[in-house]
């Protein structure tokens, strides 16, 4: 006996397909406590936010590469005895505005949905460089932190320092990003090769909310961390 046809057909899963009774009863507390859990309150947030309220920097991208920094710092340095020197993200990566008001576990999963997870790596100050200018050209407001930009009128470079330091091209600084830039994502290409990556199995969305947590209110700046000058 041998095989001849496979047949098949579509079932279109839509809200029109009756629910089951004995399985809606079994999986409702648990969802009723998912969606508890979700909307507990965290902190709370004194206006929106939003990733297009900035032109070079903006609130909200300050406020989620500084989380990434306090948050994965610690971990990074009771690893390793280092410490991070930078933090950077991508504008692209900011998924949700940060509503005003309650803020809660559902709130930091709108604004990082993805399940990309924090590394570091060690690049040399040379490197550092190739960063300086794929943000100089690119011109858009990728979250940073520790890392301080300054262009002048005609986007070139005029100050560039990390901890208010000027950058040495034979030091080893220690980059804080997320799995899917190390890797490439928004052209990011200057990750590789490198002196060393460290995994911290640590997701930014799990740093956001930790963040949340030690803040009874939420309020960030815009300031001068990435900026032109006349």
């Amino acid at each position: 006996m041998h095989l001849t046809k496979v047949e098949g057909k579509q079932i279109q899963v839509t809200d029109s397909l009756p629910l089951k009774p004995e399985i809606e009863s079994y999986i409702k507390p648990f969802r009723d406590n998912i969606q508890k859990d979700l909307d507990s309150v965290l902190a709370y947030s004194t206006n929106t936010y939003s990733k297009t309220d900035g032109h070079l920097n903006t609130a909200i991208g300050n406020f989620m590469a500084d989380a990434v920094y306090n948050e994965a710092n610690p971990i990074f340095n009771k690893r390793t005895g280092k410490h991070i020197d930078m933090v950077l993200l991508n504008h692209g990566g900011i998924r949700s505005i940060l509503p005003k008001g309650n803020i809660s576990k559902r709130t930091a999963f709108k604004l990082m949905p993805f399940e990309n997870s924090i590394v570091v790596v060690a690049l040399k100050g040379a490197q550092i460089y190739n960063i300086i200018e794929y943000l100089r050209t690119r011109k858009r407001a990728h979250p940073i932190s520790k890392l301080k930009l300054v262009l002048d009128k005609d986007f070139n470079v005029f100050e560039a320092k990390i901890n208010g330091k000027n950058i040495d091209k034979n030091k080893t600084y220690y980059v804080a990003t997320n799995d899917y830039l190390y890797n490439g994502g928004d052209s990011m290409l200057f990750f590789k090769p490198n002196d060393s990556l460290y995994v911290l199995n640590y997701k930014i969305r799990n740093a956001l909310i930790d963040t949340f947590k030690k803040l009874d209110t939420v309020k960030p700046v815009i300031d001068d961390r990435f900026i032109t000058i006349d």
